[in-house]
């Protein structure tokens, strides 16, 4: 893990792979309610944890070098777990089914077989990009994408999978769909999904 400093009061962990990112977003959150880090923002992403909003950055960051992360199951949200009602009928099932060599009623299985976890958010307010799969079963994005992708859409892109959180355009791969609402922004927090929930994505 390599340390940045990004601006006049922000730190950017570069992380070797996506296990260290969740490692260290679970570490820095306990060590803010604990008081030991003074900060406004921990942001995950795909391979980096930006701390925003830090008073003295250089100190800080000298902090952060001396810290051990603990394991990921640690931390605000890392213990929740979010149960997501899918109905299993996306129009690219088939497609999926044949990517990974294995029926569509297997694929089904391994997915309400996989515990996920929400690495990080973004693309839209509560979409959450969920790690659990096997790298080996990534599968490729749409070379089209659909202009419209109805709310609630389970799919697949890449290693993640996701759901939609609002209608919008997109090129994720369909497997199913939920009735859960996922993000109101007129609730505490607005996101169902934040990084670190554990996610069932469970067969109705």
């Amino acid at each position: 893990m390599r340390i940045r400093p990004v601006g006049a009061h922000a730190l950017l962990l570069d992380c070797d792979d996506p296990g260290q990112v969740q490692a260290w977003r679970a570490e820095l959150w306990r060590r803010r309610d604990a008081g030991d880090l003074t900060a406004t923002e921990i942001v995950p992403a795909a391979a980096t944890v930006l701390v925003d909003g830090i008073p003295d950055p250089a100190a800080t960051a000298a902090r952060i070098a001396g810290w051990t992360p603990r394991d990921t199951g640690t931390g605000p949200g890392a213990a929740a777990e979010a149960r997501v009602p899918t109905v299993y009928d996306g129009d690219d099932l088939p497609a999926v089914a044949g990517h990974w060599g294995m029926t569509v009623p297997a694929v089904v299985d391994l997915l309400t077989g996989t515990e996920f976890r929400v690495a990080f958010c973004g693309f839209a307010p509560g979409f959450g990009y969920l790690t659990g799969l096997p790298a080996a079963l990534a599968v490729p994005r749409l070379a089209t994408p659909r202009t419209r992708v109805p709310a609630g859409s389970v799919a697949l892109a890449g290693p993640y999978a996701g759901i939609y959180p609002t209608a919008s355009p997109g090129g994720w791969l369909l497997v199913g769909r939920t009735d859960l609402v996922l993000f109101d922004p007129y609730a505490d927090p607005p996101a169902r999904l934040t990084p670190g929930t554990r996610v069932r994505l469970v067969a109705r």
